[in-house]
């Protein structure tokens, strides 16, 4: 890797890796995470990386890296064509966009279906971030791997990056001879999939599109994108220009590419890029039996998801024209939606995604939000939990509200305001939460962080200070003087804080509704810290 390797760990973690071969003799799945968390950055690089003044030469290495270590474990960038990518990019929406194409196109595997293609026996799914697990986040035929097979195919890779090392004279132990963590899982993923005989593989981007690492995919079958926004500007812009710029890099010549409907301006720089490559790019509108109120019951709630299904579908009917299924009609996107596509639709599943949870006391509402756009459209899916569940405006207002919330990364300050905003606007009250808790993503109060949980790229000393916590507390109490706010350091800590809160106030309250409604919102960190929590640690249940 002489010339283009990122130096993307500290002396520290590099210590650490003296002791990993004999910590990881057993090669089990929890020896696979222990690995997989040294190949993390820690929080000084990430600094590093997000200057922008880094952010050229820093995009300009990503490609030529991965290629090198794609071939450090025996492969070509072209090995990837065997199966048959559907690329997509986006800022909302890329992991609804991709689980729903994924069932879509598992509804026509060989054991599936009667009208199946022989082509399709297995379909992959590579997303990112994992909610509780890092093998969430590689699927074959819509399940995870098994921890077993995670395990497998982790030291596969690992073995053959170490013996890589060792014909170039390099020294296996020192981790610069391992890609860092995302970059690791996607060659892991593209490992996997081509060992499993996967013959469609729905691969998500990490960041960006031009010099995301999945860009390695030099002829996907087809190219989708979803909603632009912005987010990740040290590394991709400020504008939505240069943002759709980026995410538009996924258009390749030979493969036709959908878009999500974009802001004029982004629409005509991904038309752009489509033209540059001597392709055609469409923008999906929508579906005929895809809208709110639709009797398709979509198996991700939300009504914003009508439109990253029309996407899916559009995305979906493209390639199966393309390997030859016969009932995809030229314009079947104005057609009513055949039978497999409208069961793929329903059955996807995605945790943490507009998700409801319900106890005996507390009913809980579960949905990531970290831009702008994303929190505004989860306070406005949790305002309909609350309207559908109340059996009037008056029994709504009696019931305790409780937010959970955390973003450590970003502008945290802004998304609680968005959040407010939304919510104020929508229930046309001042306190649209009576309670209001700022936690970190630390899971446990005695355990710390769940081992596939574990973060090192965030900032620890500001973690064990909560200082985005104390921040945010002094932030909603400015906007919200009548909400309780809470502070605490872990996910456990604000759950026993809910169910506390609603335990009291259960007999309170009469009737069958439970009396208090919980969101949990903001990093998809938490979320997944979260749900951890509450199977880890179920309370008493609805009877």
């Amino acid at each position: 890797m002489k010339g283009i390797r990122i130096s993307h760990y500290s002396s520290k973690t590099q210590l650490r890796s003296i002791s990993l071969h004999s910590a990881v003799m057993s090669r089990d799945y929890g020896a696979a995470i222990a690995a997989l968390n040294l190949l993390q950055s820690n929080f000084s690089i990430v600094q590093e990386f997000n200057k922008p003044e880094n952010r050229h030469a820093l995009n300009l290495r990503s490609l030529p890296e991965t290629v090198e270590w794609l071939r450090r474990i025996g492969y070509q960038p072209s090995d990837l064509n065997r199966l048959n990518p559907i690329h997509v990019a986006g800022t909302k929406g890329k992991g609804s966009t991709s689980s729903f194409i994924s069932s879509i196109l598992y509804q026509y595997t060989a054991s599936r279906s009667s009208d199946a293609s022989p082509k399709l026996n297995k379909v992959g799914l590579y997303t990112s971030p994992h909610l509780r697990f890092a093998r969430e986040r590689i699927r074959i035929d819509n399940e995870p791997l098994s921890e077993e097979q995670f395990a497998r195919y982790f030291f596969e890779v690992w073995d053959l990056l170490d013996d890589a090392a060792r014909v170039a004279g390099e020294d296996p132990n020192n981790l610069q001879t391992k890609p860092q963590y995302f970059r690791y899982l996607t060659l892991m993923a593209f490992h996997a999939y081509l060992s499993e005989g996967v013959d469609a593989a729905v691969i998500e981007c990490g960041i960006g599109g031009e010099y995301d690492c999945t860009n390695v995919i030099e002829r996907p079958a087809v190219a989708a994108i979803t909603s632009l926004g912005i987010d990740h500007t040290a590394l991709l812009g400020n504008t939505i220009e240069e943002i759709a710029w980026h995410k538009g890099g996924i258009i390749k010549p030979g493969a036709k590419a959908f878009s999500a409907p974009q802001p004029p301006s982004a629409e005509k720089v991904l038309r752009d890029r489509a033209t540059e490559k001597g392709t055609e790019l469409e923008v999906v509108s929508g579906h005929l039996d895809l809208t709110s109120g639709s009797d398709v019951k979509l198996g991700l709630a939300g009504d914003f998801q009508y439109g990253n299904a029309a996407l899916a579908v559009a995305t979906a009917g493209e390639f199966l024209k393309k390997i030859g299924v016969q009932n995809i009609a030229p314009d079947f996107m104005k057609q009513p939606l055949l039978p497999n596509f409208r069961r793929g639709l329903e059955q996807a599943r995605l945790e943490g995604r507009c998700q409801s949870k319900h106890e005996e006391s507390v009913s809980w509402y579960i949905d990531g939000g970290h831009t702008l756009e994303s929190i505004k459209l989860a306070g406005q899916w949790f305002v309909s939990q609350i309207q559908a569940n109340s059996s009037s405006k008056a029994a709504a207002q009696k019931k305790p509200r409780v937010l959970i919330f955390n973003q450590q990364t970003r502008d945290s300050h802004a998304l609680a305001q968005a959040l407010y905003d939304t919510l104020k606007s929508a229930l046309g009250s001042e306190t649209p939460f009576s309670h209001v808790v700022f936690c970190t993503n630390v899971t446990y109060k005695q355990a710390g962080y769940r081992p596939d949980l574990i973060s090192i790229n965030t900032d620890g000393a500001a973690i064990e200070k909560l200082q985005v916590q104390n921040g945010l507390a002094e932030k909603w109490r400015g906007i919200d003087p009548s909400a309780e706010v809470k502070v605490y350091g872990t996910i456990e800590e604000a759950v026993d804080f809910a169910r506390e809160l609603a335990a009291k106030e259960k007999d309170r309250i009469d009737g069958d509704e439970s009396p208090t409604m919980a969101f949990v919102t903001g990093s998809l960190h938490l979320v997944g810290g979260f749900l951890d929590v509450i199977e880890t640690k179920p309370g008493p249940q609805k009877a």
